[in-house]
């Protein structure tokens, strides 16, 4: 945090367009292209409501693949309160350790999630603010060997490098370079991401195309 920063948190979301074939392209084989979006579609609006209801954030909504105008993510971005910002270029790693540290200019924690899982909650985003209180990050893994939230007290830019994106081994490599550049982190209860056609059994519900998308 800067001498500019104030007290108190801010929740960044990464995502992409919602544009069909380009994501949950996983999913695809099972669902085909627009079913496939059409679930992203409701993921991410599961993600800006809890978002949305977690007391105190800032929110960012962090979109890779938009247009110059923002596009879908913009309209959702105002619809459910949050700032938009296009995701700089970069892997993974590189655009999430950008995001934070922009974030941790003006704030003095900051907590950044993905678009993935149907399961988040005001209570977890919550709870991972609370965790900045006596650590210097937090980690909410993923059942997959990933993680599903990571938030920082400062910005690592060494935590984000050197790990392989989109793998099980995401979540051991981070945990070994909280380790290597002496963070302080403590973990919240794991989570499921909704990715791979197998994770459809469990989460089948969230096909049904009568829910709202907003």
């Amino acid at each position: 945090m800067t001498a500019e920063a104030t007290p108190g948190g801010t929740l960044i979301i990464f995502a992409r367009e919602p544009v069909a074939g380009q994501v949950k392209t996983r999913l695809i084989p099972a669902l085909g292209g627009e079913g496939a979006a059409q679930l992203y579609r409701r993921l991410l609006g599961i993600a800006l409501r809890a978002g949305a209801a977690t007391p105190g954030a800032r929110r960012r909504l962090w979109c890779a693949g938009t247009p110059a105008d923002g596009g879908e993510c913009a309209r959702l971005a105002a619809a459910h309160g949050f700032t938009w910002h296009p995701q700089p270029e970069g892997d993974l790693g590189a655009r999430m350790a950008a995001a934070l540290a922009d974030a941790l200019v003006t704030a003095d924690r900051a907590v950044l999630i993905g678009s993935d899982c149907p399961d988040y909650s005001p209570a977890y985003l919550s709870a991972a603010f609370a965790a900045l209180d006596d650590h210097d990050a937090v980690l909410g893994p993923a059942a997959d060997g990933g993680y599903v939230l990571i938030g920082l007290r400062r910005p690592a830019p060494a935590l984000f490098a050197d790990i392989h994106w989109s793998t099980c081994a995401v979540q051991t490599e981070t945990r070994t370079a909280l380790r290597r550049i002496g963070l302080t982190w403590t973990e919240l209860p794991t989570l499921r991401d909704l990715d791979r056609p197998e994770d459809l059994a469990d989460f089948g519900h969230w096909l049904d195309t009568d829910r709202h998308l907003d």
